[in-house]
């Protein structure tokens, strides 16, 4: 590996090729850098995982989907095929298994990067290592008995390889319901302790959730519109694309036989302790989802589509055990959430908020000339970090990048 570089990209997801692709549309050599394979962080996930969003939302620049089956949901292992021929197609220069340690910025200008393979010295750095770095829990997650197996989402794979018993879901954002629906079908009694997060109907009307919320404007929406920089942590809207896609909340889980939770607040002992705010849990979420309602009602209007037959909720038992007796569970698995993780390897003072997210003014660092972000949660939107919405802001910091070099020249 050469000792420097005009550009490094870090990471080879999506958000990595995605801003490969476009600094080669705009003839700026560089080199990207994937401590694993590509398309890495979507290996990791459970075995039967799959999107969330349509197939046909998977909109990389220069390779939009092609498949024939638009409306459905790709599975975690051709997730993982579509990016490896995408970075085929765009002959994106991938040198796999190359881990970067730490980055510095020099005194003289770039940046220096430690890696597994040596150092190299670069002038632009563009950071694509995902939205998903660092999994939280909770801090009563540290007081759980140690003989329980305690693991993160990331590492879970499938119901079988947990050890006989019930199981405790700690979140209940997207994954942590698909974990506890796929649980509770392969017979396992399962506790969902219930965070905060939206939830809407699969299907309104001819379309798609996914198409109504890109429609409506919601994922064009940028920081400024939410009601603090920390409701980015909260949940993402709760569903399913399991089976062709279908409807997925706590009342669906609770009707189905998960016992839910209040937030989890940690454990005496083998008793597990659970706030009492389950009901105000699920009102709030009642709450987001009727103003999405109101909005793609009001959309549906403009469109004039045919009226939307858009259901009440069902009324929700808000009855929840405060302790549960943790005998006899097999495991705790912890799906509430993930944090940014620069400042563990990223060595810029003054470069992230205090909750970890990249200072930036369009993707470039506020502080770091050089210094660039792709695939961020909210970075410029709330579809910053999802396939429809990388290439976007690949886009703006390829031509960031292209400038710059033209002025150093």
């Amino acid at each position: 590996m050469s000792a420097s570089a005009d550009v490094v990209v870090v990471g080879a997801g999506q958000a990595g090729l995605a801003a490969s692709h476009e600094l080669t549309q705009a003839g700026v050599e560089h080199v990207v850098l994937e401590q694993g394979r590509v398309g890495q962080t979507w290996r990791g996930r459970w075995d039967s995982f799959c999107l969330v969003t349509p197939n046909w939302s998977l909109q990389l620049p220069g390779h939009a989907y092609d498949g024939d089956d638009p409306d459905g949901f790709m599975p975690r292992d051709e997730i993982v095929a579509y990016l490896e021929r995408y970075a085929a197609s765009v002959d994106a220069p991938v040198r796999e298994g190359v881990a970067v340690t730490s980055l510095h910025a020099r005194s003289d200008g770039g940046f220096l990067l430690e890696t597994s393979t040596g150092p190299i010295a670069a002038e632009s750095v563009v950071l694509s290592t995902g939205a998903y770095q660092r999994p939280h829990r909770p801090a009563g997650a540290a007081t759980l008995p140690d003989d329980i197996l305690q693991i993160d989402v990331e590492d879970y794979r499938n119901a079988a390889e947990l050890p006989p018993g019930a199981v405790l879901v700690v979140g209940s954002g997207q994954s942590g319901c698909q974990i506890a629906e796929e649980l509770h079908e392969a017979g396992r009694d399962v506790f969902l302790a219930c965070g905060r997060a939206g939830w809407a109907p699969r299907r309104l009307g001819d379309h798609d959730l996914f198409w109504w919320l890109l429609e409506a404007g919601e994922l064009d929406e940028d920081l400024s519109a939410l009601p603090s920089p920390a409701a980015r942590l909260i949940g993402n809207v709760q569903a399913s694309g399991h089976g062709g896609g279908h409807d997925l909340h706590n009342r669906t889980l609770q009707q189905m036989g998960v016992t839910l939770l209040g937030h989890f607040l940690g454990a005496d002992g083998r008793r597990a302790r659970f706030a009492t705010d389950l009901g105000e849990t699920v009102a709030w979420s009642d709450q987001r989802n009727g103003m999405l309602m109101d909005k793609i009602r009001k959309l549906a209007d403009e469109r004039r589509i045919a009226p939307l037959e858009i259901p009440q909720p069902v009324p929700f038992g808000a009855e929840a055990p405060e302790e549960v007796d943790l005998s006899g569970f097999g495991a705790v698995v912890f799906t509430s959430g993930f944090r940014p993780d620069y400042e563990s390897w990223v060595s810029c003072p003054g470069a992230f908020d205090e909750l970890g997210f990249p200072v930036h003014e369009d993707c470039a660092s506020a502080v770091a000339p050089g210094l660039y972000f792709v695939g961020v949660h909210y970075l410029r939107k709330r579809k910053s970090s999802l396939l429809i919405g990388v290439g976007e802001d690949a886009a703006i910091v390829a031509g960031k990048i292209a400038e710059r070099e033209s002025a150093a020249a």
